[in-house]
């Protein structure tokens, strides 16, 4: 399969619809010939629903635009997403009406519909894949590219890491961050040191453990590496270590790995959508200010690829600070990544992408293909042999 990304500007040139992303979309799905390779298939689109009272998750016009492309190819397509997330769909306008087709649940109403696979990974034994995606015949990974507090970015990586896995393995892969020993109890046992540490982290990663008031317990996801609790800390007693961070990215990549292999390589597609960039995942039921200006869609065969496409388009932007809400973040404009900046250091969002090639579920290069610039060229020669008659 090719690994160019084709490319929809959310930037228009003119007004007019077809400089809308909606009409981008459309010659994105075209370019990768969506039509002509989803005959007979059964078609997951798999997508975050949101919750709560958030509304910038994927807008139901460009659901619908992938829906009908599908069906128009001769596929039976289905949208879905975690239980939860499906019985409240409606209240964020996701319905089979608004969206044409039906909605299921990935892994059944109880979340106990899924297809177990062996390749363990720290404290993750086993992994439960969604049957509703497991079943499917074609996948179309449909993100929102977002910031996320454990790893800087959330996109078509997070899409099937976290929304294909049931209940209980998405929490153990949060759990991969406490995996790595990082509090060492008997280098401090003095509970006024323990409580000095806590006082010196500006944003509250640092707790007592529930269990044993003497062990500490690391928020990895508002962690941002300052190391202000290390300046406090006796030696040996504490490690901010990056361990703790990437650890939930490479889970990421091998979570994704289990529900790439229900499906032939080909028959996979990757889109992102960069556009109302908050600084936290769509779970977190409720919508904030973009902190990044709109880049839109990318879409592509090769999961690596499309990821890095967009992670290096959203990088090339400056952040919004002052959009940012309040002080819940301490922005680190010295790091090399937007979203780095804000959830700090350690999280590099593209670590997902280096662990996956490791993996061998695609490569990060890519030729990055503008439709429309495409288009205007086509046009611009067409205007230019016209004028030699």
């Amino acid at each position: 399969m090719s690994n160019e990304v084709f490319f929809g500007s959310a930037r228009q040139r003119r007004l007019h619809s077809s400089e809308t992303l909606p009409a981008k979309l459309d010659r994105i799905i075209e370019r990768l010939a969506l039509k002509d390779r989803v005959k007979g298939e059964t078609v997951a689109i798999k997508m975050h629903l949101g919750g709560g009272i958030g509304y910038t998750t994927v807008h139901p016009v460009f659901v619908r635009k992938i829906v009908e492309a599908v069906k128009a190819g001769g596929g039976t397509p289905f949208c879905t997403d975690t239980p939860w997330a499906v019985l409240t769909a409606y209240q964020r306008g996701y319905t089979q009406e608004t969206l044409g087709c039906a909605l299921l649940p990935t892994a059944g109403l109880n979340d106990q519909y899924y297809k177990v696979t062996q390749e363990p990974y720290k404290n993750i034994k086993e992994w439960k894949t969604a049957g509703e995606i497991a079943d499917a015949t074609f996948l179309i990974d449909l993100a929102h590219a977002k910031g996320h507090p454990c790893c800087a970015y959330g996109g078509v990586f997070k899409n099937l890491a976290l929304g294909c896995q049931v209940a209980e393995i998405r929490s153990q892969l949060h759990d991969v961050a406490h995996y790595d020993q990082y509090w060492f109890p008997e280098k401090c046992s003095d509970d006024a040191t323990i409580q000095a540490i806590i006082d010196a982290c500006p944003l509250n990663a640092l707790v007592r453990d529930k269990d044993n008031p003497k062990n500490l317990h690391l928020h990895t996801e508002p962690c941002n590496g300052c190391g202000r609790c290390l300046e406090v800390a006796p030696a040996g007693s504490l490690k901010i270590d990056p361990v703790n961070f990437n650890s939930f990215q490479e889970a990421c990549a091998v979570s994704a790995k289990q529900t790439l292999r229900t499906f032939d390589k080909e028959k996979c597609i990757f889109l992102n959508l960069a556009t109302h960039i908050t600084p936290v995942c769509d779970c977190f039921g409720m919508t904030l200010m973009s902190v990044l200006p709109d880049v839109g869609i990318f879409g592509g065969n090769d999961i690596c690829a499309v990821e890095q496409a967009s992670l290096d388009a959203i990088g090339k932007e400056k952040l919004i600070l002052e959009n940012m809400p309040g002080d819940t973040y301490q922005v680190q404009l010295d790091l090399p990544h937007p979203l780095q900046q804000i959830h700090g250091r350690y999280k590099d969002p593209y670590d997902v992408i280096r662990f996956a090639e490791k993996l061998g579920l695609g490569s990060s290069d890519y030729t990055l293909v503008d439709v429309m610039e495409e288009e205007a060229v086509t046009a611009a020669a067409g205007h230019i042999s016209a004028a030699k008659l």
